[in-house]
């Protein structure tokens, strides 16, 4: 059946006709999403949810989400979706942050040209009959030094404007390296130092708990005299009480918002103030910008409904869709690593540690590291997936470490599990080979050459004659076939290992004959989820 896709808010019918031209099945209602308890009910019969603003996506609603796999906003915030929630539920959330970006650079690039020469009271000034010519002294934006809070993607874009308006342009974000700020052509500097040194601050970061009240009434006082500061970001980066009174002041002498704390914003203490602009969250409102994230939106849905690909997901590593055919038969074999050890731990498990060796160290390990959790967590949690995992993992206090290194062995690349109890450590490695299906090639440091089945038996023993005579005779005896047959030991007469690959489940009573003969120290059924 053809994945099902939901529109409870206004997309373009482009984006429509994408999803039915790639074999989505969709059903377009753009008025839906007001509607909390309506979307409630139904969600539960569709795989994706796109989404603009006005729809909630709540923790209520999630948990009707039967079928869901993936919520994608039309636009960069996701305020309006609980990500936590989608997370444990297992559900993709995607934003579409490029679409937008230049039209909302341009917003904050205008509302500082235009609380700069105060535009807007020149104009409702003009319009009323006056001719206020000395009233409205402004200030150029050539020379003055411009203090960017957030150089990323929108951020990014407006330091290159305020360049090539001959702005001196400093920044402060944390994750700009100043490699990256030299090729920017802008200044790193620490919060403070851009407190102090600034004519004019823009911001340009989400809204999380380190950035709420970012300009707080202390960071405020720290600002330069005649300061003028421009939000299109996200309400609450601004103590707004703060920032009307020092409004009144006169220590900020203007000021240009575009986003507030509570929106629709009917009523705010800014409102009113002179020199004061504010547009009704008009950042990315040109008919370009909602064209593109509309069009993005229905791609990015479509490629990971279909094909697997992950792009700018909030919740989960992203994959392309090259990553994707290349990667897949590894994602699976990480995904049966997992699994194998997930089903042979019965005590709680305090580390997960992954070694990558050869060509696979080069890949997107963050999704391999997600599909390895993934396996290691079903046997606890069936409904557990790639995007839920790691936030179960993490709750459980479980360790998750990494090592990739270069070719080690006779495999261009494998993968290597190992998992740390308070009892025992426990470890198993694969490959892909050539034919793109994964093999177990070790156990317990034994080397094997394992196919993978849906039903496999795992027994250890001490390597004496009469093992393979002893599996072989009792799940013939049970009616149980064999499809294939790995052995592997230590050394001779020390510790060994089989792994059969069967056609169906082993009866309870098959395990019991095993177990009764003396000869294994371990008896056990594996399933794997094999397409």
């Amino acid at each position: 059946m053809a994945p099902k896709v939901l529109i409870s808010d206004s997309l373009s019918e482009a984006a429509v006709q994408i999803f039915k031209d790639r074999g989505i099945d969709v059903d377009f209602q753009p008025n839906l999403g007001k509607d909390k308890d309506k979307l409630a009910e139904i969600i539960g019969n569709y795989d994706g949810l796109a989404i603009r603003s006005a729809t909630k996506v709540t923790a209520k609603i999630l948990e009707n989400a039967t079928n869901l796999k993936v919520i994608a906003r039309a636009g960069i915030g996701t305020d309006n979706i609980d990500k936590d929630a989608a997370s444990k539920k297992g559900v993709i959330v995607m934003n579409t942050p490029f679409g937008n970006m230049i039209t909302t650079a341009e917003h904050a690039i205008a509302m500082m040209f235009a609380v700069a020469r105060q535009i807007p009271e020149a104009s409702a000034s003009t319009h009323a009959g006056k001719w206020e010519k000395s009233k409205f002294m402004g200030v150029e934006l050539t020379g003055k030094t411009l203090g960017v809070i957030g150089a990323g993607n929108i951020g990014g874009i407006v330091c290159d404007r305020a360049r090539g308006l001959k702005m001196k342009v400093i920044a402060y974000d944390p994750f700009l390296s100043e490699e990256k700020a030299k090729k920017m052509g802008v200044e790193k500097v620490e919060l403070d130092d851009l407190l102090a040194r600034a004519d004019f601050i823009t911001l340009h970061v989400p809204y999380t708990e380190q950035t709420a009240n970012i300009l707080s009434k202390e960071a405020l006082a720290k600002t330069k005299k005649g300061v003028r500061i421009i939000n299109c970001a996200r309400g609450g980066l601004v103590d707004e009480e703060a920032l009307a009174e020092a409004l009144k002041s006169g220590h900020v002498a203007g000021a240009a918002f575009d986003v507030f704390k509570e929106e629709p914003a009917t009523e705010n203490v800014l409102f009113g103030l002179p020199n004061v602009i504010c547009t009704p969250h008009l950042g990315a409102a040109t008919t370009e910008a909602q064209e593109n994230v509309a069009l993005q939106v229905a791609e990015q849905m479509s490629d990971y409904l279909l094909t697997g690909a992950v792009s700018n997901a909030l919740n989960m590593p992203s994959v392309t869709a090259e990553e994707a055919k290349v990667m897949g038969p590894w994602i699976t074999l990480a995904g049966h690593l997992g699994a194998f050890i997930g089903q042979m731990t019965d005590e709680p498990i305090k580390a997960i540690n992954i070694l990558y060796d050869g060509q696979v160290a080069e890949m997107n390990l963050n999704a391999l590291n997600c599909a390895v959790v993934a396996g290691i967590m079903k046997r606890a949690n069936p409904d557990v997936n790639m995007v839920s995992a790691p936030v179960v993992a993490r709750e459980k206090g479980i360790q998750i470490s990494t090592t990739n290194q270069d070719k080690s062995g006779v495999f261009d690349g494998y993968v290597k599990v190992t998992v740390v109890t308070a009892k025992r450590e426990r470890s198993i490695a694969g490959t892909v080979f050539s034919d793109g299906k994964p093999r177990f090639i070790q156990i317990k440091g034994i080397n094997i050459d394992a196919e993978i089945g849906a039903h496999m038996l795992y027994t250890t023993n001490e390597d004496v004659p009469g093992i393979i005579g002893a599996l072989g005779q009792t799940l013939g005896a049970n009616g149980v076939n064999i499809a294939n047959f790995t052995l592997g030991r230590s050394a001779a007469k020390g510790e060994a290992i089989a792994l059969l690959y069967i056609d169906e489940e082993v009866p309870d009573t098959a395990i019991k004959q095993l177990q009764d003969t003396g000869l294994f120290t371990q008896v056990k059924e594996l399933a794997f989820d094999v397409a």
